[in-house]
């Protein structure tokens, strides 16, 4: 099993070889959570399979957002923007092309 990345002191970032890397919101339910790191890798490896289409990187954009790693900080959100952020759809690569 792998090692936990180190967190800063707040527990807001991971620090991964000395840089830092905003972590996922700790509040998303755990179903949630798998479900859109499960979209996360979906989409990156779309990236990969079609050389960085923006459509694929954009798939990347909303599942990070959701995840609360980009777009405002999930620490400066209100309990109710946070919910909504993580319950908001986020497709997979094969819904993208329908």
């Amino acid at each position: 099993m792998a090692e936990e990345p180190e967190r800063t002191e707040d527990g807001r970032y991971l620090v991964i070889k000395g840089r830092r890397w905003r972590a996922t919101d700790p509040d998303i339910p755990e179903d949630r959570n798998a479900e859109l790191r499960s979209i996360l890798m979906a989409w990156r490896r779309e990236v990969k399979r079609t050389s960085g289409a923006p459509e694929s990187r954009a798939g990347v954009q909303a599942a990070k957002v959701a995840l609360g790693e980009r777009g405002t900080p999930w620490w400066e959100q209100s309990d109710d923007e946070r919910r909504a952020r993580w319950e908001a759809k986020v497709s997979r690569p094969a819904e993208a092309d329908r």
